[in-house]
């Protein structure tokens, strides 16, 4: 019944320690040989998914990956672009005024510069870290504001970061797309761009009908797929409004709930 499965990568298909478990991978090779579709779908770079990527096998030109939630559909080898809809250095600009405003960082990835911000700081750090990435420094003010940029991210501590979310124009949310990906990360992006927006795009592409669609999250920046999709799965460490729109809620990203899910639904369906 199910055709595509769409898996967000951290607190989903990673563990606590950022891998793979092998009973993961061994599912997903299963799912994989039966002919399902299995894509990535996270806020991460494509830099920043090659690993895992690599060690799943899925790296062919029949191959797909949604990165920056959506923002980017595209084929892993090639690299040519399913779909696209990003935001522009002047969307870029008037976020960094309000996180100045509101006393948070803020980062962003531009498509020529890469991962930018205005001031290097923890959780920029940890964002180069995690996806491989090097940070360039730039008043964002200077940014031409035609400059492609695939999202704006407001990053700080947690209390300081729901402090800011509270204090943001009702009428922000008619612009872009604001997903919370971690307490430490506000995320902005096109207002057409989501992963539920990139996951059916992809489906479409390969003439794949929503209701074969699962798609597994743990939360905010998973929601629109996982209400796109026939089956949302949220994990058992998703948080409580993911796990709220879910239509199953599987075991943690730490006792291999991936692998229950597709055992469940695919394997033994």
């Amino acid at each position: 019944m199910y055709k595509l499965v769409a898996l967000d990568m951290d607190g989903t298909l990673l563990n606590s320690q950022g891998k793979i478990s092998e009973k993961t991978k061994q599912t997903i090779a299963a799912a994989r040989e039966k002919g399902v579709v299995v894509v990535l779908a996270s806020g991460r770079p494509l830099e920043g998914m090659t690993d895992a990527l690599n060690e799943l096998g899925m790296t062919s030109n029949d191959d797909y990956v949604l990165c920056y939630n959506g923002s980017l559909v595209q084929r892993v080898e090639s690299q040519s672009v399913i779909r696209s809809q990003l935001l522009l250095g002047s969307d870029a600009k008037n976020i960094a005024s309000l996180s100045h405003d509101f006393g948070v960082h803020v980062h962003g990835f531009s498509r020529r510069q890469g991962l930018i911000t205005p001031e290097n700081n923890h959780y920029t750090q940890h964002e180069a870290t995690i996806n491989g990435l090097d940070i360039t420094e730039i008043d964002f003010a200077e940014l031409d504001n035609n400059e492609e940029i695939l999202k704006v991210m407001m990053i700080d501590e947690p209390e300081l970061l729901s402090k800011a979310i509270a204090q943001l124009p009702a009428a922000l949310y008619d612009q872009y797309t604001i997903v919370q990906s971690a307490p430490f990360f506000l995320e902005f992006m096109n207002k057409n761009s989501n992963k539920g927006a990139g996951v059916k795009a992809l489906a479409e592409h390969l003439g794949i009908d929503a209701s074969e669609v699962i798609s597994m999250g743990d939360a905010g920046n998973d929601h629109h797929m996982l209400e796109y999709a026939g089956l949302g799965i949220a994990m058992g460490n998703a948080t409580d409004d993911t796990k709220a729109i879910a239509n199953y809620i599987t075991d943690s990203n730490n006792d291999d709930g991936v692998a229950t899910a597709i055992d469940k639904f695919i394997l033994n369906a």
